[in-house]
């Protein structure tokens, strides 16, 4: 009689784990980068509302408008990175400009701005900038090489 207990196996024994293995990278998609998607989001919400979370509207209403709109177009490529992660990742360099942006913007867009709001664009491009680069080695080491 045939043995049909179940038995505890090792999977990599399984005659199909290397076509599952392979599946699973496709559907992933390279997505070595999954983690980061987050913190870019909240990167981006928190440089949108930064002014009012530090009270600068009054005195630097020309950074008030720039933040936003940086920190919602931060946000849109964090969720075109989590949506489209193939097609997007290219656009992670777009993400360190940004960053590179943020840094000098104080002195570009504002006007005498003080050490605070200084401080805190200078923050925000830094992440912005480090979390670019991650995805773009990642997006980069993920493109497969012919």
């Amino acid at each position: 009689m045939a043995n049909v207990s179940p038995t505890r196996g090792d999977m990599s024994t399984h005659p199909d784990a290397s076509e599952m293995r392979s599946r699973y990278d496709r559907v992933l998609g390279g997505r070595d980068v999954a983690l980061v998607d987050g913190p870019v989001f909240l990167l981006g919400l928190y440089c949108a509302v930064s002014p009012w979370i530090l009270h600068y509207t009054a005195s630097q209403p020309a950074l008030v408008a720039h933040n936003l709109v940086v920190g919602i177009a931060i946000g849109l490529l964090a969720l075109g990175f989590t949506a489209a992660p193939a097609r997007m990742y290219g656009l992670s360099w777009a993400m360190c400009a940004l960053g590179i942006w943020m840094i000098i913007a104080p002195w570009v867009v504002g006007d005498s701005p003080d050490a605070g709001v200084i401080v805190n664009n200078v923050i925000i491009g830094a992440l912005a900038l480090i979390l670019g680069l991650v995805c773009a080695g990642t997006a980069a080491k993920s493109v497969p090489r012919p």
